[in-house]
């Protein structure tokens, strides 16, 4: 997991600072606290928020992975991708893998997630359907003025949320296109200034 400490974090209340103070008034239940309606909808409900890829990749990939020497899950997994196939025919699932493939280290398929309606209908059917099998959830951010992934490393690690038991990835792989990303930085930097 990448360490939290490395990375800067706006504040939550960025654009909210000014507005006025929050009701200490309990709810019903005696626990919750009451919020004053506004009657308007955070954008969040229809939109993924900046820097998510609201676009072509979508804004998150799931994968659900199996060890693939262990007959009985390749047999749940292979039911697992079918039925979403069926049940969730408008999201993108890739090939069942039979075996590892770039960073992960054993054998997974992979869906993408579009909308906030999809994620909200698909994450929680998987945590219930996921049977013994572990997912990662990790974001797709994108530069919101170029719309270049910005941080696969972070998005696989500290950004990615698990559902199940987390697998250590191979995040070499990772390290070097960011190294190559930086060499590639400096040489156009270096023919500006020619």
């Amino acid at each position: 997991m990448a360490d939290p400490s490395v990375y800067s974090y706006p504040s939550p209340l960025e654009g909210w600072d000014l507005s006025t103070p929050l009701p200490d008034e309990k709810a019903e239940d005696g626990k919750s606290y009451v919020n004053h309606q506004t009657g308007i909808l955070s954008k969040s409900y229809e939109l993924f928020p900046t820097p998510l890829d609201n676009g072509r990749r979508g804004a998150f990939d799931i994968h659900i992975y199996y060890f693939q020497k262990n007959a009985s899950q390749l047999e749940f997994a292979k039911e697992l991708w079918e039925r979403i196939r069926r049940e969730f025919p408008e999201l993108r699932i890739y090939r069942f893998w039979e075996e590892p493939i770039g960073p992960h280290p054993i054998a997974m398929f992979e869906v993408n997630l579009f909308t906030p309606a999809q994620f909200g209908a698909f994450i929680p059917w998987l945590v219930i359907n996921r049977g013994p099998l572990s997912a990662l959830v990790h974001p797709n951010t994108v530069d919101p003025t170029t719309g270049n992934h910005e941080d696969e490393y972070r998005d696989h690690t500290q950004r990615a949320t698990w559902l199940g038991n987390p697998i250590a990835l191979d995040l070499g792989m990772f390290h070097e296109f960011r190294r190559m990303k930086e060499k590639t930085a400096e040489q156009k930097k270096e023919l500006v200034t020619d």
